[in-house]
């Protein structure tokens, strides 16, 4: 059981600077085909699109690393449900975010309101809420796949007789 977790609690590391990757790359996509920044805004400046995004990327990762250690081996399964909410909070947390810095950085609470409306109906928001979902799925799929395991895979000539 503790192999598992050690297993699982690293897939989530890695499932996670994937998430951030992909992030990353689709904003570029993104902003190159829509000709749009992330942040329209030239007053926010420069710090609050990476804050963003490097909170819907903490957030991945809490939520896929209480996955990898709070569910049991045994009941690894594939969950829509819970890889709709991991994206659903990578949506949201990605909003409000950049609406609280811009919120406090302006001392407008009507900013904070403002922002974040424009940002939960841009393009970026749903990238990354997208991306939560398929990762948190293919993180789920990873650790259902080893359940039942014992080692790694062997070629048909290092199998023993017995097996």
């Amino acid at each position: 059981m503790q192999n598992f977790r050690r297993y699982a609690a690293v897939v989530a590391v890695f499932a996670t600077v994937m998430y951030g990757a992909l992030v990353i790359a689709a904003f570029g996509f993104i902003s190159l085909y829509t000709d749009r920044d992330v942040i329209d805004d030239p007053s926010v400046g420069p710090v609050v699109g990476p804050v963003m995004t490097g909170v819907a990327v903490l957030v991945v990762f809490a939520t896929l690393l209480g996955i990898a250690l709070g569910v049991p081996e045994e009941r690894q399964r594939i969950s829509l449900g819970v890889a709709f909410l991991v994206g659903f909070a990578a949506y949201f947390f990605f909003g409000v975010t950049g609406g609280i810095l811009v919120g406090a950085g302006r001392g407008d609470p009507f900013g904070f309101v403002a922002f974040l409306g424009r940002q939960l109906i841009s393009p970026f928001a749903g990238a990354a809420g997208v991306l939560g979902f398929v990762i948190a799925i293919l993180f789920m799929l990873v650790l259902a796949s080893k359940v039942g395991n014992k080692g790694r895979p062997r070629w048909p000539w290092e199998k023993d007789d017995e097996e």
